[in-house]
């Protein structure tokens, strides 16, 4: 495997993981809300709301302070060690960035994460999460 392949392999795992933590965001609000109204249990866990709502209070710090997602920043820079600038044949890496990375105002992204993060700790006046139990950090470190 050449230098650049590693490269552009490294990039790719970093885009899944991009993408796989805009999909916990946008899909947990959605389950939470959901999950609420059917009233699934599971959409209670504290770790899971408090998981939730830190996801979106750093995408929502980071655009305030306009700071670049350090994920982002990292595939540019891998992407930019394998030499590679533009599509080049990586079907699924080609439409997870299409569908990730889209051009619009730096103003426009804030509102819209400041609105989602918004309904997030109204989800948890809605649907409240349980109370941390003593013990469950270590009975979660365990199992």
């Amino acid at each position: 495997m050449t230098g650049d392949a590693a490269y552009r392999i490294f990039a790719d795992v970093v885009l899944v993981t991009h993408v796989a933590f805009v999909v916990f965001v946008v899909l947990g609000l959605a389950l939470v809300i959901c999950g609420g109204i059917l009233h699934w249990q599971w959409i209670r866990n504290p770790w899971f709301r408090l998981l939730h709502l830190v996801a979106i209070g750093v995408v929502i710090l980071q655009a305030w302070l306009g700071v670049m997602c350090p994920l982002t920043t990292l595939e540019m820079a891998l992407r930019a060690q394998a030499r590679e600038t533009a599509y080049q044949g990586d079907f699924i890496a080609y439409w997870l960035q299409r569908l990730l990375y889209y051009d619009g105002p730096p103003w426009a992204f804030t509102l819209c994460y400041s609105l989602f993060g918004i309904l997030v700790v109204c989800s948890w006046l809605w649907f409240r999460p349980l109370p941390f139990r003593r013990g469950d950090l270590h009975a979660s470190r365990t199992s």
